[in-house]
């Protein structure tokens, strides 16, 4: 069992971590189909009663549990160049990616089942995930390192979007090289067409 040191910066108690902790470790052996409160409260020694009083439901511990996870691939790099952010953010993804596959699985497949599921994942993970390629591009149009023009809507799918299919969908992990070939032979080619 994970223990909840890595709560730092989170939003939830240190309890409440390692309850998230739990059940990310079962749902990644188990699956969401298998995975149980039950099995959660008894992992983890705590009263089903405690579970859902926070998340009343077995799909919002699941998608919290995601997001939890997930947290650290979403840190925004921050090094002052547009090339090493989005290597930075997307070894980032690819790390997690390929720890979690299983786990993103479970949370695509629930999001098909349901539509308000669904919209849990659009506001609280998906939008917060264009935000922060949203700032990385930004300060780059304000570094004169790309153009405004050259950010387009479909940009903020290409990174997470190629490196969660190629894990998920193909079970080919992402390299190192992988990310490097998707940066400089995708995006960077893409953002920086015509601002030369």
């Amino acid at each position: 069992m994970r223990s909840a040191d890595g709560c730092t910066d989170s939003p939830w108690s240190p309890r409440e971590c390692e309850l998230l902790a739990v059940t990310l470790q079962l749902l990644q052996e188990h699956g969401y189909d298998r995975l149980t409160v039950d099995a959660v409260a008894a992992t983890a020694r705590a009263s089903k009663a405690t579970i859902y009083r926070r998340w009343p439901t077995k799909a919002e511990l699941v998608f919290a549990a995601f997001v939890e996870g997930t947290r650290q691939a979403a840190v925004d790099p921050d090094t002052g160049a547009l090339r090493d952010d989005l290597l930075r953010l997307g070894e980032n993804i690819a790390a997690h990616v390929g720890t979690h596959a299983g786990t993103i699985r479970a949370v695509l497949v629930e999001m098909s089942r349901s539509a308000e599921f669904g919209a849990m994942m659009q506001e609280q993970f998906l939008d917060q995930r264009k935000a922060l390629i949203q700032r990385i591009l930004t300060r780059a149009v304000a570094r004169g390192e790309i153009a405004a023009a050259a950010i387009t809507e479909d940009l903020w799918d290409v990174l997470p979007g190629y490196l969660i299919f190629r894990s998920v969908l193909t079970g080919r992990s992402p390299s190192h090289q992988t990310v490097h070939d998707l940066v400089d032979n995708v995006l960077m080619p893409g953002l920086t067409r015509g601002s030369t």
